[in-house]
């Protein structure tokens, strides 16, 4: 059966997705049916979508298995460098999708499911997100492991397999509610569990003096079980390994000294073991010095270390080399891009030419400080490691810097006065070869600020590496029409090349292609705004200006001021219903960590001040604010499309770098932010006069604190600032309740750290511009050209390619692994190809 193709259904057309080929479609199809039957045991009169959807990803994944194979035998046989990358959060989103697309399948799985009867669309949405992670971080890790897979680098992801990822967000009364996120509780099509490689790790004991030397004994043993999830890297049948341990008891656990009556405890009890890979604790830039923390960093990376020697030896033992010299080639063959720990590694000089520490937050709240009676209690030998580690460190610097005591103080890696803790970033530092990082503004802060007197020991090992995202999943995955023009003008290579967004620059003045970029925006807008009248029941003009702020909710992200400003705008139109006003959709989206009251009740204010501006017949469709519930990977791909103004206003020097700025620039729009993070880069790429820049820069904040920031100055000098604090002080945003927000307005004035107030009057006066400008959508859309054009830079690709070039000191394959012979290779053991003895995973 075969239709003409609607423009609701472009994508199909899109080339860079796959070609569309009748015996691809048929296979399709008949592996769909096989999955149906045999790995679901449903027919189609019994069949939920929910069947249907694994049917497809089952279908998609024997496309995979044949490369992933493939892929671990060359590296087998090859014996490349490996980089391994350590992540308490790979934050993966969906990964149907995303498979279709990197392997060229997307065109025909649509043909296919097409003919089947069934709406693709659909069935991609009942995948439940892998949400391992927080925001920001764990969103940089999933596309990283993208681009290594398409740089052909030999590269694992290694991490925990979280039973319940970041919560899911409901808002009841405007509040914030959380929901346990239960991902696995339909399976995972897409994870290998290799209960054969299963690893001890070890916790608490006690050191004992031996004739040998110290002997850790009497520990508690947890097994580490990895799961195994395939990485496509993009048309390329390069498929790398994410491998996450989950925590198993093993089978005497607390069982060895149990009577009668005790056993049935003693089951139960293996829960304690478990938790450690039970949830994942929901904070974004605040450290939580709780034990079961410190327990899944230990496990994680005690786990992946046994596991990397393992592959190590199975790679090398074959020579007559001594065990020494074997381990002396360790960091030539081994990368990890992570930090700590020495223990089962043969000297401290290999573990630094091995290691790697990439910063990502200067907010001191943020970096980790352990107490060492905790430290001592969980990992009692890895103290005594630590304490000698830290002499022979202060013994360097004392010889450098002589009599210098206080330097000695602020450079140890135990913090003394009142509780004792080891600072862990010093840790990192000293412990590795490199330090980055991840953008040009933050990498000099932790230079010259946060780590100056490591910067002044070992200069050569601090470096920047901006952040970057991949373009398989942040446009040709979520906004096909745009990469469809795109590659309409200069081709399919950007997407493997993001730097040759800069041939769009001749377009810029082109009338045609003004025309159908604003219609694809306008379409992505269409779309989302049919989304969010389903879910909120708020008629959405999809010709207003789309302004949206999504991102963890944090004081220093600064959401208080964009709410500041919908009071303001609220006021104006209130002040002056007949005058002229650019219609706006304000969209607000994130989470806000469970124990962290101010963020929640910074969602709550946004919320109120929602209700009050949508139920104004006055305001009518001028002004519509809708707070995200639940924002997420799969809510990220339908709003960043549709997106006019991109807000990243978190104060100067506070934002490492954010990665969502990235996303909003290479989907057309236009950002408005602070001189911090990324947002310094991408105003250097496009022209700072193509974004909308306002306020303090580093050094205005510096000044301010050094001066005194008092709110109360702002409050008195600025009319409009002073009207929408008073509304919220008075209840006017919450009439049944009106000291609702007082903690909000006290804090405001008297514990401000992000300095709102600060930045209020430049911020407004930024919005108007614009405003000013939407009202001219021609030249609207010829700066959304020019920062695509600009956006280049901004790819994980161009990340990853300096890390490998100045950090791991690896080289990008260009040697594409040849594509398997699909599906019968995979179990032809006549195949001298495919025996499984020779995959080493």
């Amino acid at each position: 059966m075969s239709r003409p193709l609607t423009d609701q259904e472009k994508r199909k057309q899109i080339s860079i997705r796959g070609i569309v080929g009748v015996e691809n479609v048929a296979e399709l199809k008949k592996g769909f049916n096989r999955h149906l039957h045999f790995t679901l045991v449903k027919d189609r009169n019994v069949a939920t979508p929910r069947d249907y959807y694994f049917a497809l990803a089952h279908t998609v994944r024997d496309h995979l298995v044949g490369r992933w194979i493939r892929t671990q035998q060359y590296y087998y046989e090859k014996d490349p460098k490996r980089v391994y990358y350590l992540s308490l959060e790979f934050y993966m989103g969906r990964t149907l999708q995303n498979t279709m697309i990197n392997l060229g399948l997307q065109n025909a799985c649509d043909e296919a499911i097409y003919q089947l009867g069934l709406d693709i669309e659909e069935l991609e949405d009942i995948e439940e997100d892998a949400g391992l992670g927080n925001g920001g971080l764990g969103r940089l890790a999933a596309c990283f492991l993208d681009s290594m897979a398409t740089l052909g680098l030999a590269a694992y992801g290694y991490g925990i397999r979280y039973e319940y990822g970041i919560f899911n967000q409901k808002i009841r009364d405007g509040w914030q509610v959380e929901e346990a996120d239960d991902w696995l509780r339909h399976g995972n099509p897409w994870e290998k569990a290799r209960p054969e490689y299963m690893l001890p790790v070890h916790f608490y004991g006690r050191v004992e003096h031996t004739k040998s030397g110290l002997k850790w004994v009497d520990t508690q043993v947890v097994l580490a079980l990895p799961y195994d999830t395939p990485v496509p890297g993009y048309m390329n049948n390069t498929v790398n390994t994410m491998r996450l341990w989950s925590a198993r008891a093993p089978n005497d656990f607390n069982l060895r000294d149990f009577n009668v009556g005790d056993y049935i405890q003693a089951v139960l009890d293996r829960n304690l073991a478990e938790n450690i890979s039970r949830v994942l604790y929901p904070n974004d830039n605040f450290f939580e010095g709780k034990e079961l923390r410190l327990k899944q960093e230990y496990f994680v990376v005690a786990a992946t270390l046994q596991d990397v020697i393992r592959r190590f030896k199975a790679s090398k033992f074959g020579s007559t080399e001594s065990i020494r010299t074997i381990f002396e080639s360790f960091p030539d063959q081994v990368n990890h891009a992570f930090h700590f720990l020495i223990n089962v590694l043969v000297a401290w000089d290999i573990t630094k030419r091995t290691f790697a520490y990439t910063n990502h937050t200067v907010l001191p709240e943020a970096l980790e400080r352990w107490p060492v009676d905790l430290v001592e209690k969980l990992l009692p030998r890895h103290l005594q490691i630590i304490y000698e580690i830290n002499q022979r460190h202060l013994d360097k610097v004392a010889a450098l810097f002589p009599n210098d005591i206080d330097r000695l103080r602020r450079m140890s890696l135990i913090e003394e006065g009142g509780v004792k803790r080891i600072n862990m970033a010093h840790l990192c530092i000293i412990g590795s070869h490199a330090v980055n990082g991840v953008a040009k503004i933050h990498s000099d802060i932790v230079k010259t600020q946060v780590f100056k007197d490591f910067a002044e020991l070992e200069p050569e090992k601090f470096q920047n590496k901006t952040n970057g995202i991949t373009p398989r999943r942040w446009l040709l995955l979520c906004n096909p029409g745009l990469a469809e023009l795109i590659a309409e003008k200069i081709g399919e290579d950007y997407v493997k090349d993001l730097s040759q967004l800069i041939k769009l620059h001749k377009f810029v003045n082109d009338d045609i292609f003004i025309r159908e970029v604003s219609k694809v925006k306008q379409e992505n807008k269409v779309k989302f705004a049919q989304y969010l009248e389903k879910e909120y029941k708020v008629k959405i003009n999809p010709s207003s200006m789309f302004d949206v702020h999504v991102k963890r909710i944090h004081e220093y992200k600064r959401q208080l001021m964009n709410c500041l400003h919908i009071i303001t705008m609220y006021n104006r139109i209130k002040r002056n219903p007949m005058k002229p006003f650019v219609p706006r959709t304000v969209i607000i989206g994130g989470k806000a960590a469970p124990g962290y009251h101010m963020a929640k009740m910074i969602i709550r204010l946004i919320t109120a001040v929602g209700h009050v501006v949508n139920n104004d017949p006055v305001v009518g469709n001028k002004l519509k604010v809708i707070f995200l519930e639940n924002y997420r990977v799969s809510l990220a791909e339908k709003v960043i499309p549709a997106t006019d103004l991109s807000e990243q206003i978190s104060t100067a020097g506070t934002e490492a770098s954010g990665t969502g700025n990235m996303k909003f620039m290479l989907n057309g729009a236009l950002t408005i932010g602070t001189m911090d993070g990324a947002n310094v880069e991408m105003a250097e790429e496009a022209g700072e006069e193509n974004l909308f820049i306002f306020g303090m820069r580093i050094q205005d904040v510096e000044e301010l604190d050094k001066k005194g920031y008092n709110a109360q100055e702002y409050y008195d000098k600025l009319p409009e600032l002073k009207q929408a604090i008073d509304q919220i002080k008075s209840g006017f945003f919450s009439p049944k309740q009106p000291d609702l927000f007082n903690e909000v307005t006290n804090m405001l004035f008297h514990h401000d750290r992000f300095k709102v107030f600060a930045d209020y009057e430049a911020y407004v006066k930024c919005q108007d511009k614009v405003s000013q400008l939407y009202m001219n959508a021609k030249e609207w859309t010829k700066m959304v050209i020019r920062n695509i054009a600009a956006s280049g830079k901004f790819s994980s690709d161009r990340t990853i390619k300096e890390y490998a070039r100045d950090i791991w000191n690896v080289e990008p394959s260009d040697i594409k692994i040849p594509p398997p012979n699909e599906p019968r290779d995979v179990a032809d053991d006549k195949n001298p190809n495919c025996t499984t003895q020779q995959v080493k995973l």
